[in-house]
Formats: C-alpha cells, structure tokens, sequence
C-alpha cells in the first residue's frame, strides 16, 4: 500500500530518530512509503494561540501537498486530530478548500490507529526487554480517539510487560502553548502524571505523542528521576534497527 508519511514538527526538529523508526515499521507492515520534504506545520500551534489567519496559509499548503495522496499517517494523534477536527472550520467559508478537506479527512490517520484497524497488522518482531507504562495523550484519548490501540501493539512487543499507571486519562501538563503560558500550573500536573509512572515500577513511558514525552522528559532530567521516555515507534522498531 502506497503511504505518504506526515511528520510533524516536534518529531522533525527534536526526535528525527523517531521518524525514522515510524518509516521502518511502516515498511516492515508492506507500505511504500513516501515523504515529502517540502511538508511544513499543519498550523496547530497557531491556530491553538488565535492566529487564524495564519493557519488557513499552513492549511492550505497542507492541503497542496498532501491533495493526491491515498493515505497520509502520522506519528501524532494531535496533529492528525486536529487535521480532522479544525481544519472544516477554518474552510468553512471557502467552498475549494473545503471540499478538498473533506476528501483528505478520510485518508489522515495516526500511526496505531493505521495499523491495528487499518493495516491489520499488530507484530513487528520487536523485542524491548524493559517494564513499560503508556501515558494516553489529551489529544488521542479526545482529539482523534485512540486507546486500545497503542496497548495492543505494546503487547506484541517480545520482552515488554505493560504496567498501567493510576488516572491514565490526565494531561502531563503540556497542552501546547498552555505550559508556556501557565508554567507553574504545568509543571504541578506534569509533576503529578510523572509520579503515577514512576508508582509502576517502569522504566520508561511510552506515547504516541512526541511534545508530551518531550515535556515529560524535560521534568524527569531536571529532577534525576530513574524514569525514561520513548515514543512508540521507537519501541516497535527496537529489533529492526538493533
């Protein structure tokens, strides 16, 4: 199956490792997948921080470059939800731009989503030999709509034991511009959803969402806490790539 790979910038500029996993496991399900390097931002920061008019430019060039492609998958759930969910509004009084979304809305899909309901495939042979805990980002749980979906591919992974942490559905403080503007607030909640990680006895936690275990991992370096962070991908290409 052909694939147009969306990566978004958090995963670009800060974990391009983890790109390269979403690509190796993509591939390792049967896609052939494409990326075009001329892709930019979908346009959630700014369309988050009010600036409206900006993000119709950004979604329109998304729109562009991504028009003919028959499936477009993203390692974020909140970029593809907020594809999905925003993008009829911003359009909403261009009836081009419009229509031209709601042919694309059916073909974004995030990364576990694409492969446990889609693909139909859940084992990659990989093998990560660590006691995990996944933390269910704010906009996958309610954004795009994905839970059981992430745990099914971890329980495929050879040598991983899944442990749950307590309140699995609260935010770990990031929200975007929202620790940036509300700092102590964010930090307070990232503090607490770190605290329910490290209660499970895990080494690392897992998510779909590459700015929420940047925030995570920002706190637990600063603190020394015995806890790491690895996006998914990451996990599902441990044995492919060594």
């Amino acid at each position: 199956m052909k694939v147009d790979a969306f990566i978004p910038c958090f995963i670009d500029q800060f974990y391009p490792e983890t790109a390269a996993s979403f690509i190796t496991v993509l591939e390792k399900a049967g896609c052939n997948v494409s990326y075009n390097p001329e892709q930019t931002c979908c346009g959630q920061p700014s369309f988050n921080s009010g600036y409206w008019p900006e993000t119709k430019t950004l979604a329109a060039r998304f729109l562009q470059i991504f028009c003919n492609a028959d499936a477009i998958v993203s390692p974020s759930a909140s970029c593809t939800g907020f594809i999905k969910n925003y993008y009829p509004k911003l359009f909403e009084n261009n009836e081009k731009q419009l229509e031209q979304t709601r042919k694309l809305i059916p073909r974004i899909f995030e990364f576990s989503d694409f492969l446990v309901n889609h693909l139909k495939v859940v084992d990659f042979g990989a093998v990560f030999n660590h006691p995990v805990t996944f933390h269910d980002s704010c906009a996958g749980l309610r954004e795009y709509g994905i839970k059981n979906e992430p745990r099914i591919l971890l329980q495929h992974v050879k040598g991983l034991e899944l442990v749950e942490m307590e309140n699995t559905n609260t935010c770990c403080g990031f929200g975007g511009t929202f620790s940036a503007k509300f700092h102590s607030i964010s930090t307070a909640m990232t503090e607490q959803k770190v605290e329910y990680a490290l209660k499970t006895g895990a080494e690392y936690i897992v998510s779909t969402e590459a700015s929420c275990l940047m925030n995570m991992q920002a706190y637990i370096k600063k603190q020394k806490l015995p806890i790491k962070t690895i996006h998914l991908a990451d996990v599902l290409a441990s044995e492919i790539q060594g």
